[in-house]
């Protein structure tokens, strides 16, 4: 089973790279991957109820 996806808008969380997931936390076909530095915010998806997973 896969972990709850982490909620756009969410910020401190460790640098690295997050991809865009489903509500459940399952791959996607047109997600996004994105690079974060520490103290910056996740941005938006693509569609509401998706998360991001690192």
């Amino acid at each position: 089973m896969s972990k709850q996806p982490i909620k756009p808008g969410t910020d401190n969380k460790p640098a690295g790279t997050y991809h865009e997931v489903g509500p459940r936390g399952g791959q996607i076909p047109d997600g996004r991957t994105v690079h974060i530095d520490r103290g910056d915010r996740l941005p938006p998806t693509q569609k509401p109820g998706r998360g991001w997973s690192k």
